[in-house]
């Protein structure tokens, strides 16, 4: 039975790292997108979101299909409950990188260049601190790495800074161009967008260290 199980977790495994690419690489593909205002790669992201939704599902099905037939404790039990939260956010993180994709064919139709060098929306610094925290993410998950996934929660301040930043940036920008509003506000969600996978990238190292230490941490707690 033990083998039989052992079998099962690591099939699981092995789907949860295909999900986990294919939402990495949406990520990079929005960060593509919006730098170039690609709306064609917006539209391929927008598509390939159903194909993550479903390897999503299959996954749950394959974790309660596990968690019946084998009745798993202690760390067996974490392992098969941590997968299933995790592979939850990493659904997520695709759905934030169609939500960014889906704001590109309306910007598009700005003309950035009329209003001026100050309202070109400039997310690499966001985004790129966005990817390295999912990835190291993923990297504490596959290698079982509490102290990377403690460095990942130490890393999620100078996101939120940088959304806090991107905030007061179109505020002043909606008020000396506010023709050009809706724009502001694409920038606006997008930025939102990233600083929430950055809050997902955390909450899987959340589970990481759950798996790791039986321990606790949202919110504060170390239970």
């Amino acid at each position: 039975m033990k083998e039989h199980f052992n079998q099962a977790i690591i099939n699981l495994k092995q789907m949860v790292a295909q999900i986990a690419a294919d939402a990495e690489n949406a990520l990079s593909e929005a960060v593509l997108a919006v730098s170039k205002l690609d709306v064609r790669r917006a539209s391929e992201i927008i598509e390939n979101d159903f194909r993550i939704d479903c390897e999503e599902i299959r996954i749950e099905e394959e974790c309660l299909k596990i968690l019946a037939l084998y009745q798993p404790v202690a760390s067996d039990l974490r392992t098969v409950v941590t997968i299933l939260k995790v592979n939850i956010e990493i659904e997520r993180v695709a759905d934030m990188a169609c939500n960014i994709a889906e704001r590109i064919a309306d910007m598009a139709k700005t003309d950035v260049g009329a209003l001026g060098e100050d309202a070109r929306f400039d997310c690499s610094e966001m985004a790129s601190k966005t990817r390295e925290m999912l990835r190291w993410a993923l990297d504490s998950m596959t290698y079982r790495d509490p102290e990377l996934a403690e460095r990942v929660l130490s890393a999620d301040d100078a996101v939120d800074e940088l959304n806090r930043r991107n905030f007061a940036w179109v505020r002043e920008r909606v008020a000396a161009a506010p023709q050009a509003s809706g724009y502001f506000l694409d920038c606006l969600t997008i930025s939102k967008n990233f600083e929430r996978i950055a809050d997902m990238a955390t909450n899987i190292c959340e589970d990481v260290i759950y798996l790791e230490r039986g321990k606790i941490i949202r919110h504060g707690n170390a239970v």
